[in-house]
């Protein structure tokens, strides 16, 4: 099953379209009006207001359920956990219409719970496609999360990049910047050496 990118506009986090499955709301709603008919859920993969920042309207115009970690439902209420006020706004205030845990299953999509950027940071795993959707946890090109935000943690990270990067991986979807369909494994290698090297 393809997964379709949809770019974050400046500070804005991507957002994925995977079947029924719209990955993060960060983007502008507009950016999402064409896929309204075929968005049957919403999943963030964490609380950063640049990845919830359109929640509110998304859901409202696809008329679909919103779905995050329980450990970072409550950013979605909370302009300090969400970090909206770094970006001049406040917290979108949606309630979730389910709590996920590790394990669980969004349509075709398997739910990893990878703490490290937040405690509740997710990917998503299409495993017939070997296609991961990374959110913050890791990008391209060795790049992974922040830590230094509240509730973000380096040994949390470090597991979490440690158990990706035992994963066949392909196609690569990060939460920031370009996505690549093959070697993802790679990259997801190339964060966790960066992060061993840099804050052993």
């Amino acid at each position: 099953m393809p997964v379709r990118w949809i770019p974050g506009g400046g500070f804005l986090g991507n957002s994925y379209l995977v079947g029924g499955v719209l990955v993060d709301a960060g983007v502008l709603p507009t950016a999402i009006e064409r896929y309204r008919e075929q968005v049957r859920e919403i999943v963030l993969t964490h609380c950063h207001f640049d990845h919830i920042a359109y929640v509110r309207e998304i859901a409202r115009i696809c008329d679909a359920p919103v779905y995050i970690h329980r450990l970072d439902a409550p950013g979605l209420s909370s302009d300090a956990i969400s970090l909206s006020m770094h970006f001049g706004s406040s917290a979108p205030r949606h309630p979730p219409g389910r709590l996920l845990e590790e394990g669980d299953r969004v349509g075709d999509l398997l739910v990893l719970h990878t703490p490290g950027h937040t405690p509740g940071s997710i990917c998503l795993l299409h495993e017939e496609e070997q296609a991961l959707l990374s959110g913050d946890t890791v990008f391209c090109d060795g790049g992974f999360g922040r830590f230094d935000f509240p509730g973000g943690s380096r040994d949390d990270l470090a597991r979490s990049l440690g158990r990706l990067s035992s994963l066949e991986i392909e196609g690569l979807y990060p939460g920031h910047g370009s996505p690549v369909e093959h070697g993802g494994s790679r990259h997801i290698l190339a964060a966790k050496k960066l992060l061993d090297i840099t804050y052993a």
